[in-house]
């Protein structure tokens, strides 16, 4: 069963200016990242196919994760005002596919996804993107002294 979301054009995606892809990508990817989500592989397929400029590919390590994943990348794509076109497979939890037109996010369980093995349906051998986490600064601790009592 899907989740049914609002049909929208692409303009109207986005409050203000279009999204760009490399700027959605990098917001899904460090979302599914910051979940714990593991093996993220992004690639070009805009010379492939007509449904989309970008696959983002990844796993998680139960279903559970998996929609996880998948409530993080909706929760980060409504805050950047970004709407989820379609999604299908959140009740399973096994493959998770969300659309947002231009970019289609691929939400596995590990079995799942080496049956599929997208990466090689989708590869040509020059169109992996890579991704590189973003480096968030650690948080500082501060601590007290314990003051001496004065004798």
């Amino acid at each position: 069963m899907s989740r049914e979301f609002p049909a929208q054009p692409p303009e109207l995606l986005n409050k203000g200016d279009f999204m760009q892809t490399e700027q959605l990508t990098n917001l899904i990817c460090n979302a599914i990242y910051n979940k714990k989500g593991t093996d993220i592989v992004v690639l070009d397929v805009s010379h492939l196919t007509s449904v989309a400029e970008r696959f983002i590919i990844a796993s998680g390590r139960s279903a559970a994760q998996v929609k996880a994943l998948c409530d993080e990348v909706g929760k980060k794509t409504k805050e950047a005002e970004v709407a989820v076109l379609r999604e299908e497979g959140y009740r399973e939890g096994r493959w998770i596919a969300m659309d947002f037109g231009f970019i289609v996010v691929h939400l596995f369980n590990a079995e799942t996804r080496e049956f599929y093995h997208l990466e090689k349906l989708w590869t040509d051998g020059a169109n992996q993107i890579p991704f590189e986490p973003e480096k968030t600064p650690a948080k500082t601790v501060v601590r007290k002294r314990k003051s001496a009592k004065a004798e």
